[in-house]
């Protein structure tokens, strides 16, 4: 029953967290949109929230197939960011579940309202359009371009697992340094 509890409290704090994230990510997506008057800036706003979220995919979906042996080693040898990098391994599945789970869509989620904000202001501010025809072609784009982004990201991850988790244990070995506190316990499956 124990191990029940912790993937309940696990759960609902990562609905949680999701939950606070998304707020902050649509409403910051919200002012920008509110300030962009031209569609290509608009454009440019739903392709770096949609970049955002393949980029997480990619390093939630490179912390699971990373090998630990050669950040081990680097860890041992006290290169900087390879204990963090360890920590990201030993963690796949609190990384994939923020990385994928919990940006992954809010970015997907955020990236559909802003599509719907974009066809919304093609419609009242131009020409009369068909509402139907401009909201499936928003809709298309905005998936194809989160699959498509994310398979491609995916194939790299695969391909470059354990440099890109080196790459982030660095970004994180840096912002524990910057904020002094830790990201991760040493608890760890892996």
């Amino acid at each position: 029953m124990p191990d029940q509890n912790r993937w309940l409290r696990r759960g609902l704090g990562n609905a949680l967290l999701t939950f606070v994230l998304s707020l902050l990510f649509s409403y910051l997506s919200d002012i920008f949109l509110g300030k962009i008057t031209t569609l290509i800036l608009a454009l440019l706003l739903l392709l770096i929230i949609i970049l955002i979220g393949v980029l997480f995919d990619m390093i939630g979906f490179a912390a699971a197939a990373a090998e630990i042996s050669p950040l081990n080693a680097r860890a041992a040898n006290r290169v900087w960011g390879a204990r963090q990098a360890v920590k990201l391994v030993k963690n796949a599945d609190q990384v994939s579940i923020i990385c994928n789970d919990v940006m992954g869509d809010i970015c997907a989620t955020v990236g559909g309202a802003i599509g719907v904000a974009i066809v919304f202001r093609l419609l009242t501010g131009g020409p009369r359009l068909d509402t139907t025809l401009l909201t499936t072609v928003m809709t298309g784009l905005v998936a194809a371009l989160t699959v498509g982004g994310k398979a491609i990201g995916k194939g790299i991850a695969l391909n470059e697992a354990t440099e890109i988790i080196f790459r982030i244990g660095q970004i994180i070995a840096w912002l524990e340094k910057l904020t002094k506190r830790e990201l991760f316990s040493n608890k760890g499956k892996r």
